[in-house]
């Protein structure tokens, strides 16, 4: 048994960037077919070009010379993030976790079988590196700092495929700017950015928001509503905070996105088809999610056929003060007071860049009020402790998900505060009292400026 070296070079519709926001480098989504039950178990071979072809032809891409394998038996077609398996009318036919199959799409973790041979289709994460390029923007997107400028160059190679895009990364990172830019250089730019926050709709209404509905569907179904994904049609669906997305309603959307087809609410004829690239944002690592058995973990391999990890602001203060130029123009940073300046890179920024844009509104008016001091800004830094009802400090106004957020980090901030406090600054006992596991606790600590020692 034999098979032909793989290309090493990886086609730019591979390329990929990390799959966690806990510190992977840059790496390509590798999908590959393992032997399972021969003499040479655990041989592995690549699927990196548009075609595979298996039997026991010489000439075929992986030579499989075993009785119950045809000379030319199978061919594995890769369309985009997608592989359709072609039987090539094989004498002992082709099967697909037991099912016999002339065309079919083969998905991760599941067993391909030539005859009595079989082959598991796996997908694992590989390294690659990533040459930076020499722009500082992409789009709406700024930064000088080395890992902007890698992100940059991943998504001028990725945005032009069709393939699904995952973006991990805090909340106000720019995921959503990201999202928006893939889609702006893509040849979807023509058609519509549908935008969908899975934390903002209630667990009742998420299903008719993403589906839609037909009249009398459900008490309240006065009319037809069309979902997202209908909306999205030859255009691109952005599914923010997919971590929030509740486990009964994730099979549904795997399924929609793998057939490129659903059934609205309450529809029971032909189904709508939908032609639309789907990019999702999570603040959570959603690897540790499917491990936790949280987020399932097909959905979570087909969203992450490409992956993006966004730096949190705090990793990349070189990018403060080009930032701060983008946002409010006239070379704002040089005009700030030095103090003003020390302060915006001193602060830990758990807001991310969304607390920075926030916060220049403010800085603007010590520009044109010189007399203002720079401890003007400190009390929008300092998060001081909560009091009674005061829960927010810049108070209930604003957008509701912006004010939600704000109110969540001055929750995390305080409570992590008074642990530390009473735990001494030992953080194993603050872990034992939270109930939370250490490395978590560690997590959120960095989060918001407050690493202690563990005295332990």
């Amino acid at each position: 048994m034999s098979t032909t070296a793989p290309n090493p070079t990886i086609p730019a519709h591979t390329v990929l960037g990390t799959r966690s926001a806990l510190g992977e480098r840059l790496g390509f989504q590798d999908f590959h077919l393992v032997l399972v039950n021969t003499e040479q178990a655990g041989q592995s071979f690549p699927l990196r070009n548009e075609t595979l072809k298996i039997g026991k032809a010489p000439d075929s891409d992986v030579v499989i010379d075993l009785p119950t394998v045809s000379r030319n038996h199978l061919i594995i077609r890769r369309q985009g993030d997608r592989f359709l398996v072609q039987d090539l009318a094989s004498t002992n036919g082709t099967f697909i976790d037991g099912a016999q199959v002339r065309e079919a799409y083969l998905k991760p973790g599941q067993l391909l079988e030539l005859g009595d041979v079989q082959l598991r289709f796996q997908s694992t994460l590989q390294p690659v590196r990533i040459a930076p390029i020499n722009e500082e923007r992409l789009g709406e997107l700024v930064g000088k700092s080395l890992p902007m400028r890698q992100i940059f160059a991943l998504l001028k190679r990725i945005a032009p495929t069709d393939s699904t895009l995952l973006l991990v990364g805090e909340t106000g990172s720019g995921k959503g700017l990201v999202a928006k830019g893939v889609h702006q250089l893509s040849p979807r730019k023509a058609g519509p950015l549908v935008v969908f926050d899975c934390a903002a709709v209630s667990d009742s209404l998420i299903e008719s928001e993403l589906f839609g509905h037909e009249k009398g569907a459900f008490t309240g179904a006065v009319a037809q509503r069309v979902g997202c994904l209908e909306r999205a049609n030859n255009g691109t669906l952005f599914l923010d905070e997919i971590d929030d997305l509740g486990m009964d309603l994730q099979p549904k959307l795997l399924r929609a996105i793998e057939d490129r087809e659903f059934r609205r609410l309450g529809a029971s004829g032909t189904p709508v088809a939908f032609d639309a690239r789907i990019v999702a944002a999570s603040k959570k690592d959603l690897w540790e999610e499917t491990q936790a058995g949280r987020f399932r973990e097909d959905l979570y391999f087909r969203l992450s056929v490409f992956t993006v990890t966004l730096p949190p602001l705090r990793d990349r203060k070189e990018d403060i003060p080009l930032l701060v130029d983008s946002f409010a123009g006239e070379s704002l940073w040089e005009r700030l007071p030095q103090g003003v300046r020390d302060q915006f890179t001193a602060h830990t920024w758990p807001g991310n860049v969304r607390e920075l844009r926030n916060a220049l509104e403010r800085a603007r008016h010590m520009v044109e009020m010189p007399e203002l001091t720079s401890n003007s800004l400190l009390r929008e830094f300092a998060q001081p402790p909560l009091a009674g009802g005061d829960l927010l400090p810049a108070g209930y106004t604003g957008p509701f998900k912006e004010s939600k957020e704000e109110l969540v980090r001055a929750f995390e901030r305080e409570y992590l505060t008074r642990l530390l406090a009473r735990a001494k600054g030992n953080v194993a006992k603050a872990a034992r009292e939270a109930e939370l596991d250490r490395k978590h606790l560690y997590s959120l600590l960095h989060k918001y400026g407050l690493v202690q020692s563990d005295s332990e």
